[in-house]
This record gives C-alpha cells, sequence and structure tokens, in this order.
C-alpha cells in the first residue's frame, strides 16, 4: 500500500515562470477563466447536438437496470447530472415517468457526471506522474459512485427505501417556496460559450452537428492549455508551507474537505466544475488524494441542494425526485467514508488503474469511451433490439 501511494504522492516545485507575485495571479484568474469557459463551452457543445437525443432515452423504458444505463448515457452526452435530472423531474411532474423508474435513473446521472473528470485528466497524458496523479484523482469520484450503486441499486429495487424516504419528506417540505439562485461562475462565463454557439449555428447556420463538434473541438483545445499551464503556475501560487497546510487538513478533517465541496458547489451550480479544478491540483501534487475524495464527496451533496432548493416550488413529485438523488449520495458517504478500510478502497481501485494507464495512456481514452458511452448504449440498443422492457 506504501508503494502505491508513494507512485502517486507530491513531486518537486517546476521553475520557471520568474515573475511577480501579481503577475502571477493575474495570469493564474486569466487561465481559471480559460478553464471554466472551455467545461462550460464542452457542456453547451454536447448539449446542442444530445439534448433531444437524451430526452427520448429518459422517456422509453420501465427496466430499472436500463433505466440506470439510460441515466449514465444521457448525463454523459449533456456533461450535466443537473440537466439530466432536470428533464426527469420534468417528466415526473408531467406524469410521463413514475418516481420508481426515475430513481435507477438519478443513480446513473450521478455516474455519468464524472466523465468530466476524466476529460479534464487526460489533459495532462504527455507528463506521465502528472497524468497518473490526475487520472486516480478522476478516477476514484467514478469508483466511489460506482460501489455505492453496487450497494444501493439492488437494496432500492428490494425495499424502495429511497424512493419511500423521498415520498414521506416530500409531504413536509412541497409547499415551501422555491428559490432561485444565478452562479456567479456560470455568469462570469457562459456569455463567451453562448455567443460562440450563437457565431457558429445562427450567424454561420452550422447544422448542429457541426456546430457541436467545433465547439467540442474548440472546448478541448482550450482546456488542455489552461491546464498544462494551471499545473505550472498552481505549483508557485501556492507556497510550500501553505500547501503543506492545506493537504493536511484536508487529509485529516475530512468534514472540512466536504463541506468546503458542498459549498463551492451551491455557489458554482457545478459538481462537475468544482471536482474538476481538483484534478489539476491532484495532478500538481498538491492536494492529497484523500483529502480530494471529501471534497468531491462534499460536491455530490452540493450538487442536489440548489435543485432541491429549486424543485420546492414543483409538485411532490418533483420534490421527491430531488430528495431520492441527495439521499443517494448522502446514504452512499454514510456507508463507505466512515470506516477507512471501505473509505481507501475508491482511492486504492482508482490508482491501481492509474498505475496501470500510465502505461497505456490511450487506455485512458478506451476506459472514458467504454464505461460512459459504449457499455450503457449496448444495453439500451439491446433493450430495444428485444422489444419493450418488462
Amino acid at each position: 500500500m506504501t508503494q502505491i501511494d508513494s507512485s502517486i504522492g507530491p513531486q518537486g516545485h517546476d521553475q520557471g515562470y520568474h515573475l511577480p507575485t501579481p503577475l502571477r495571479v493575474l495570469l493564474l484568474l486569466l487561465l481559471l477563466w480559460v478553464f471554466l469557459f472551455a467545461i462550460s463551452l464542452m457542456g453547451a457543445a454536447f448539449k446542442v447536438f444530445g439534448k433531444e437525443f437524451s430526452e427520448a432515452l429518459i422517456t422509453s423504458t420501465t427496466n430499472p437496470v436500463i433505466g440506470l444505463m439510460i441515466g449514465l448515457l444521457a448525463t454523459s452526452i449533456i456533461q450535466s447530472s443537473s440537466g439530466t435530472t432536470s428533464i426527469v423531474v420534468g417528466l415526473v411532474a408531467a406524469g410521463a415517468l413514475t418516481v420508481s423508474n426515475a430513481v435507477p435513473m438519478i443513480m446513473g446521472a450521478n455516474m455519468g457526471t464524472t466523465v468530466t473528470n476524466t476529460i479534464v485528466a487526460m489533459g495532462s497524458m504527455s507528463r506521465r506522474t502528472e497524468f497518473r496523479r490526475a487520472f486516480a484523482g478522476a478516477t476514484m469520484h467514478d469508483f466511489f459512485n460506482l460501489l455505492t450503486i453496487i450497494v444501493l441499486f439492488p437494496l432500492e429495487q428490494a425495499t424502495h427505501f429511497l424512493e419511500k424516504t423521498a415520498t414521506w419528506l416530500s409531504g413536509h417540505l412541497v409547499s415551501s417556496e422555491g428559490l432561485e439562485y444565478h452562479s456567479p461562475i456560470k455568469q462570469i462565463v457562459k456569455p463567451a460559450s453562448d455567443a460562440l454557439k450563437h457565431l457558429l449555428v445562427d450567424n454561420l447556420e452550422m447544422a448542429n452537428v457541426a456546430a457541436g463538434i467545433t465547439m467540442l473541438v474548440i472546448s478541448l483545445i482550450a482546456l488542455f492549455f489552461a491546464l498544462a499551464m494551471l499545473t505550472k503556475l498552481m505549483r508557485q501560487v501556492v507556497v510550500s508551507q501553505a500547501e503543506g497546510a492545506f493537504s493536511r487538513n484536508l487529509a485529516r478533517h475530512g468534514l472540512m474537505g466536504m463541506g468546503l465541496g458542498a459549498i463551492v458547489t451551491v455557489l458554482v451550480q457545478s459538481s462537475s466544475i468544482t471536482t474538476s479544478l481538483l484534478v489539476p491540483l491532484i495532478g500538481a501534487g498538491i492536494i492529497p488524494l484523500e483529502g480530494a475524495l471529501a471534497v468531491t464527496l462534499g460536491a455530490n451533496i452540493g450538487t442536489t441542494v440548489t435543485a432541491l432548493l429549486a424543485s420546492m416550488a414543483g409538485n411532490s413529485a418533483a420534490v421527491t425526485v430531488a430528495i431520492v438523488h441527495l439521499l443517494f449520495n448522502v446514504t452512499g458517504i454514510l456507508i463507505f467514508y466512515p470506516f477507512k478500510p471501505l473509505r481507501r478502497l475508491p482511492i486504492l481501485m482508482a490508482t491501481a488503474l492509474a498505475n496501470k494507464t500510465s502505461e497505456n495512456r490511450w487506455f485512458a481514452l478506451y476506459y472514458m469511451l467504454g464505461l460512459f458511452f459504449l457499455l450503457p448504449l449496448v444495453f439500451v440498443l439491446i433493450s430495444r433490439a428485444f422489444g419493450p422492457a418488462s
């Protein structure tokens, strides 16, 4: 275990970029804007050619396993668990989908949102050691959500405890007034991504698929450039003493990390932004995996809070689905996080995968396409081929 941990441990600080501190901070803020713009543009690109497909998928099954795969695939396509959850909530509120059928989709959506982390980690593919750490940091989120699904999915199908608990709670919350919150991060980067989308689709009159591909290519170029510069710059902006204190506090005080992850995610209204920002910090050796896991789990909770508050102005079915998402994440944390051997399990699994992937870095691409797109797509296509699921 020591060998595995040390293989992804912090490395020495990069030299170079001897700029005055104010300029380095300014450059850091600029690179963060480029990074967040790339994430926003990537989501917009997938929505250009993916949202209608996702909506069609979601309305078409009653089989819980296929529902789980549809939630995974739909979220991977539009790159937003909040987007998938919003579609599901709308369909449940309209009576087109039952709460029972929605629960597996919510679980799949929780898994699908981690694809953004993997894409971000792939920005470090040219730097082996950094890539190994970043890929471990990205995929430990995958493994935690996967382990939670393995435990809770069959338990929910046997007892419907999430649905029953959420239904009971929604009866006490449905009369509350909904709250609307506008993310400052989205207000900073979304106008630029919307302007580019408007230029391609409306001014240049490109087809949706062509515009989506163009936006995706631009977002990936911006993402990889920002990541390459951010990783080097962050090591210099975060001085060694502060880095050590930050790392130790996150590793030793998991609740503090969870609180931080939840608060940041509520503020920016996106768990993908919170967890994606962690990846270059992990890759640079600034944050240890165990500390990053706590922040990630807080982000899992935070991503459900905004949807929950907003849904309270709707009907009880909408609130029930939002509460199911919250309960799923909280229950997973209560099962795995308090006990160190279980808490270490997703970290060890992700580390083993990262060590293997660093030997053949293209395996990261096969992993991402296979888990998030091909596997659920095969399940869905098979279910279509053999007629309606019972």
